[in-house]
């Protein structure tokens, strides 16, 4: 079944990037709108769409979020609809799904930006065996302090070489700083992480 798709920046920029969002954000939620323009901005266009159970609450059908392993195919229709050779990724869970289908889609790369490597409060229950070996190229922009996967968590996992870490300083989840701490704005660590990602893309 086709997907409402929702692009943001040049068709002639340096690449495409697929944008998955997280569990309990749509596709044009704040933080989404923020990191595709930050992106169009390096000359990134994203191409976003949203998974079937985030659809449904615009009818005013309520559903919580899925497994993400049962999201694998809507992602991979996705990518299909929308052609060529994109890289993929997204924020939190968009981007977990992402790298469930990358090894089998061979995108160029997988960008992830908050990926979840454990629910919030919970670090033995992690989300990372399957990046222990993964192949394909992959990306992630976190902060330090995210609740689902701090650097001194991941610190300790076994993640592939394929695997590239990006931290922003005292970032959360949504990569925001506390400035008062960190001295950083919420908007520097957008254009890090945007920074980093044509980086990515354009090595690749």
């Amino acid at each position: 079944m086709a997907v409402d798709l929702l692009w943001t920046g040049p068709e002639s920029g340096v690449g495409t990037l697929v944008l998955g969002h997280g569990a309990g954000a749509a596709m044009d939620s704040v933080g989404m709108n923020d990191l595709a323009d930050v992106l169009a901005s390096r000359g990134i266009r994203t191409a976003r769409f949203e998974f079937g159970y985030m659809a449904a609450r615009r009818e005013g059908v309520r559903k919580p979020p899925p497994r993400a392993e049962s999201l694998a195919g809507e992602y991979r229709s996705a990518v299909e609809q929308i052609g060529g050779a994109p890289f993929i990724g997204g924020r939190s869970m968009g981007g977990r799904v992402a790298t469930l289908v990358a090894d089998e889609l061979q995108p160029p790369g997988v960008v992830c930006f908050g990926y979840p490597f454990h629910p919030p409060a919970k670090p033995e229950q992690l989300r990372t065996a399957h990046l222990e070996h993964l192949r394909t190229p992959l990306l992630i922009v976190q902060g330090t302090r995210d609740e689902f996967g701090t650097r001194d968590d991941v610190a300790g996992y076994r993640l592939s070489p394929a695997v590239e870490l990006v931290w922003l300083e005292d970032g959360d989840h949504g990569l925001r700083p506390r400035k008062a701490i960190s001295g950083f704005t919420y908007k520097q660590h957008l254009e890090s992480a945007a920074d980093a990602a044509l980086a990515f893309i354009r090595a690749r």
